[in-house]
């Protein structure tokens, strides 16, 4: 029986690792920080380690046979920046440290679609794809030093001969925040009326799950796999979450002229609560507003990641919201 090392399965990535990986028969060794509902009742060891220490990591993960670095975070507010750098940078050179020194194999590291470029339908982006984060991210705050600590973390894991796995939308259950899933819950509340002119590539969290570990398995090392699915426009998007919640259809596009007073305001909002007001910064905003499609060819031919049909990855998100009284 394979024993596996996972961060972040207190996460809504992670959660979703963690349970595929106990319905194909792993042994899973679960660090957190401390528990809650994603690991509550799981047949797991939960470990508590600082993941910048080696030495403990060392003794965490001595009798694992893979590593799963899937623990991550967006903190936009005051030190986020030293959070995100800490979680992403210095955990990924301590693991891999660790790694080394009991000789595991396998080890997969959790990034982010936001180090991969994007393109309109007829020509999406892929592993391969530049991107110019100034014009992407802006020249600093919590979007660049997010995609920052995140394109760190994969180049020390690629040099390490480790595989990288960049989720895009992911949307389904255990996303507890909720983070992507709160459109769909804004949807399925009542009727929104108008739609960002963007689109995403989107992806079901069981498919995203079944990515990582197939990664861990068959990943070719030094290798990045993008894991998305379906490039959608957010009115086809939010037209298929309001299909499935029984609410009307957004029927206006969002006016750029509205975007951009809205991001002015973020601008002064964010400076008193950058985490409140994240969801107004104005590179946020311009992204919904852009076609960020991507192809994820290279995880369906060399990984075998399924594909689930984003009609049943939203009733199946819809019905864990619901169950889950959020409501």
């Amino acid at each position: 029986m394979p024993r596996t090392f996972l961060t972040g399965a207190t996460g809504f990535v992670g959660a979703n690792v963690a349970r595929h990986l106990l319905a194909q028969g792993h042994e899973v060794v679960c660090a957190v920080r401390k528990p809650n509902r994603c690991t509550e009742g799981l047949p797991v060891q939960l470990v508590w380690p600082d993941l910048t220490d080696e030495a403990a990591l060392v003794a965490a993960m001595r009798g694992c046979d893979g590593v799963l670095h899937v623990a991550g975070i967006f903190d936009p507010g005051p030190g986020g920046d030293r959070a995100m750098w800490s979680l992403h940078v210095d955990a990924t050179r301590a693991l891999l440290a660790a790694r080394a020194r009991l000789g595991i194999a396998r080890f997969v590291t959790c990034s982010s679609s936001v180090t991969v470029g994007f393109g309109p339908l007829a020509s999406p982006g892929d592993e391969s794809s530049p991107i110019d984060p100034e014009r992407v991210y802006g020249k600093s705050g919590g979007l660049r030093s997010y995609y920052e600590s995140k394109l760190e973390s994969e180049r020390l894991s690629l040099e390490a001969g480790a595989v990288v796995v960049n989720p895009d939308y992911v949307l389904g259950a255990w996303d507890v925040k909720p983070t992507s899933g709160q459109l769909l819950l804004t949807v399925a509340r009542g009727w929104v009326p108008v739609y960002p002119t963007g689109g995403k590539c989107f992806i079901d969290a069981d498919d995203c799950a079944i990515g990582h570990i197939r990664a861990l398995e068959v990943g070719r090392p030094g290798r990045r796999y993008l894991l998305g699915n379906w490039n959608l426009s957010y009115r086809e998007f939010m037209a298929s979450c309001a299909a499935a919640a029984g609410t009307r259809p957004p029927v206006l596009p969002v006016p750029r002229i509205a975007l951009r007073a809205a991001g002015a305001l973020g601008t002064v909002l964010q400076r008193y609560d950058a985490h409140r007001f994240v969801g107004l910064d104005r590179h946020v905003l311009s992204s919904m507003m852009q076609e960020r499609y991507r192809s994820a060819s290279r995880s369906w031919d060399e990984l075998g990641v399924p594909r689930t049909p984003i009609e049943s990855t939203v009733e199946k998100s819809l019905r864990w919201f619901r169950d889950h009284d959020y409501l």
